[in-house]
């Protein structure tokens, strides 16, 4: 590799950069999201039931996507920003430990697949037909979770370097076995047997394994940037500290949203279980409309890592401008479709009369936060990338358990389930705001200097 030679995250136009590396992560987050709705449609035609187990159990696969994306982010940031630096050891370091670190993250959760799933369900439930449902699920999840971190971690190294073409075909390719498996394994068609929802476990897995395969054989070939090697890079406690700088408070930010979707289950099953299997539902159906958004930030994150350690201040709040410009257009148009398209939207899930009726409101109130939301993802993944993941956090923890779930139960106290849906909403306007008071104090102290250098 030519050291002199700069990455092109250092200078390629801003706007096409970002583009460029962003739409095939936006491609493969939008499969992702497909296969993630189409799991779901295929359990609700088992039962509502089976529907509201995978519901109940989104907590805990959202806590694994925590750990496995935060982590990443911390390896994304520091392998970006070494490389910025033309620090190659470091870069090396870092990937290498990263891998070591998902191996770590799968074995925190075989421990709970073998041992905590029954009690997990039975705290938000008395129903044991749930219960049983759930078990069947979130144990093959949680016991077979290599692939999910695996992938992940191999995707966050190919979107470090800019090659974010190549997390596109992993992600797409496990995402369409998946969808190709579901029925076959849910339904028993063909050969398969019918395992119901403990078929849709086992589609997944598949799919996160063939993923992560494939990811690690894109790294071994064409990431170039990076040596992959864990006999030579060892577990290294000063990089692992320099990843989990950046990235624990991205995982104890996303696992604060595990911990506001458990309390929010709590609260709407105290009117019926069909509102929380509404709550799922609408998780499944927003991740169409965040997952693209989400995937712009990943190509953002990398972006302004390497113009910060490269110290190009143009460049950094240019990508912070573009961005926020994609992520506001995307949300609009995921407003639009909630708002006058509902009906259509939860016949995907075979909603009953009173799933359409508490659904409709719950996706036309929720929404309106939609475009306020594509500003304050763009501003907390700027300050993850500027090395500020613990004020990432703090907006975060404000946003869902200071301000969504408190509002959320003292709405419940009015007797109306229609006025819980409004928690969402309020909180956003508290989030923006303390969003917009730390980049406004990151700028000053982490940008403007750059003028002076």
């Amino acid at each position: 590799m030519d050291i002199n030679r700069e990455n092109k995250m250092g200078t390629e136009p801003i706007g096409r950069l970002l583009f460029t590396m962003s739409l095939p992560i936006m491609i493969s987050m939008l499969v992702q999201a497909l296969y993630n709705v189409v799991d779901s449609v295929f359990v609700a035609k088992i039962s509502e039931d089976a529907l509201t187990a995978v519901s109940l159990a989104f907590p805990v696969q959202n806590l694994m996507i925590a750990l496995g994306a935060g982590t990443g982010v911390g390896i994304n940031a520091l392998l970006s920003k070494s490389l910025g630096e033309k620090n190659f050891e470091q870069a090396n370091r870092a990937a290498n430990n990263g891998i070591f670190l998902c191996l770590v993250n799968f074995v925190i959760f075989v421990i709970f697949g073998a041992f905590f799933t029954g009690v997990f369900f039975r705290s938000q439930t008395d129903s044991a037909k749930i219960v049983l449902y759930g078990e069947e699920y979130l144990s093959v999840i949680s016991l077979f979770s290599i692939g999910l971190f695996c992938q992940m971690t191999m995707e966050k190294l190919l979107q470090a370097t800019g090659k974010t073409i190549y997390s596109m075909y992993t992600q797409g390719i496990g995402a369409v076995i998946n969808i190709v498996l579901d029925p076959c394994f849910i339904f028993g068609l063909g050969f398969f047997p019918k395992m119901g929802v403990t078929g849709a476990a086992i589609a997944t897995c598949i799919g996160q394994f063939t993923a992560a395969v494939i990811g690690l054989f894109f790294n071994l070939k064409f990431n170039n940037e990076i040596t992959v090697n864990l006999r030579k890079y060892k577990p290294d406690l000063k990089i692992i500290k320099k990843i989990y700088a950046v990235g624990l408070p991205s995982i104890l930010m996303q696992s604060i949203s595990s911990i506001m979707t458990y309390g929010m289950n709590q609260i709407l099953i105290g009117f019926t279980n069909t509102a929380a299997a509404v709550l799922g539902v609408y998780f499944k159906l927003q991740s169409f409309v965040f997952m693209p958004v989400f995937g712009l930030n990943n190509g953002l994150i990398p972006i302004i890592a390497y113009n910060f350690g490269a110290r190009k201040k143009k460049r950094v709040t240019g990508a912070m401008k573009y961005a926020m410009i994609f992520s506001v257009s995307i949300m609009v148009v995921g407003t639009i479709v909630m708002q006058f398209f509902p009906e259509q939207l939860l016949r995907l899930f075979d909603a009953g009369d009173q799933m359409m009726d508490i659904g409709v409101t719950a996706l036309k109130i929720i929404s309106v936060h939609f475009i306020l939301a594509g500003f304050d993802i763009i501003i907390i993944s700027s300050l993850q990338a500027l090395g500020r993941g613990f004020s990432s956090m703090l907006i975060s923890f404000t946003r869902q358990l200071i301000v969504l779930l408190p509002v959320a139960y003292l709405l419940s106290l009015t007797g109306k389930l229609s006025a819980i849906w409004w928690a969402f909403p309020i909180a956003e306007v508290v989030s923006i705001i303390v969003s917009l008071l730390f980049l406004r104090r990151a700028y000053k102290i982490e940008i403007v200097p750059m003028d002076e250098e």
